[in-house]
């Protein structure tokens, strides 16, 4: 059967039985901050949050959402040529302004943490920085480092990360690293780089490669020239040209894209009290 295409903005959360239905992403939420919204997009590499988000981000810029793009890695290893090894890092960051720029999103709000692409195992963490790391601020590098860092300074309400069950290293790590750093943001350690954010961001997943560990919680749907600007946004990336059947997957989808949001449950012990009661459990006999 025929998908009907909408030609409508349309946010549709999922939470629990309840259905919440908007045009924008404050109808359905109850965590929204009014004039403090900012969003964060981690992307570990320079294309992954177009792929991911390109219909939302142009959705923020229209609401009007202050929105940051933050990439995490150089790009060095997308080269396709020998020819371009030396310069593919500088090929790719001005594609990337040339992508995020054409969605609204202005260049002082573009951050480059400037990690060694396909390198992060190495940058896990936390330490005093050596004269040849990357990344350094403060004296120190590491992913906990700079995401803090990152977070003191744009104070984002929600952020949005390609899902862990993505199958390239680098996403995996800049999901585990970006949200512990989330809580260090948070708190008084490492005052060097910066104040405190005031409230631990909202966090949702997308998916880039690989499927959502569990089903989505967010659908968000455009007119289909929305979904024209995404595949123009995608296009600004020629050096890389394995992204062609990435594009023909995005356009055989649609004007759609879906998000998981992410819960938090810290540890209560009393919760599991009653577990252990004897009424719950047949006698045990010898």
């Amino acid at each position: 059967m025929k998908k009907e295409i909408t030609q409508e903005i349309e946010y549709v959360r999922i939470v629990g039985d309840e259905r919440r239905r908007g045009e924008t992403l404050k109808d359905v939420s109850r965590h929204w901050q009014e004039e403090k919204e900012c969003y964060a997009l981690i992307s570990p590499h320079d294309d992954d949050v177009i792929l991911g988000a390109g219909l939302f981000m142009q959705l923020a810029q229209r609401e009007g959402i202050p929105t940051h793009v933050i990439i995490v890695t150089d790009g060095s290893m997308g080269y396709c040529s020998a020819a371009e090894k030396e310069t593919i890092s500088e090929t790719r960051k001005k594609e990337t302004y040339e992508c995020y720029q054409s969605l609204g999103i202005p260049q002082e709000n573009i951050h480059w943490l400037g990690f060694p692409d396909s390198g992060l195992n190495a940058y896990r963490g936390r330490r005093l920085a050596l004269p040849t790391d990357r990344g350094q601020i403060a004296g120190y590098t590491g992913l906990q480092n700079a995401f803090t860092s990152v977070m003191r300074k744009i104070c984002p309400t929600q952020c949005f990360v390609p899902t862990f069950n993505d199958l390239h290293p680098d996403h995996k790590i800049t999901y585990e690293e970006l949200l512990i750093s989330l809580f260090h943001a948070g708190g008084a350690i490492w005052p060097e780089l910066g104040s405190p954010i005031e409230k631990t961001p909202y966090v949702h997943e997308m998916a880039i490669y690989c499927d959502f560990p569990e089903p989505p919680t967010l659908r968000i749907s455009t007119p289909d020239e929305f979904l024209d600007k995404k595949l123009e946004a995608i296009c600004a990336f020629k050096s890389q040209k394995q992204i062609a059947s990435l594009i023909e997957g995005v356009r055989a989808s649609g004007p759609y894209e879906y998000m998981r949001s992410l819960n938090f449950h810290l540890y209560q012990p009393q919760k599991y009290y009653d577990t252990f009661e004897k009424k719950h459990y047949i006698r045990f006999v010898r």
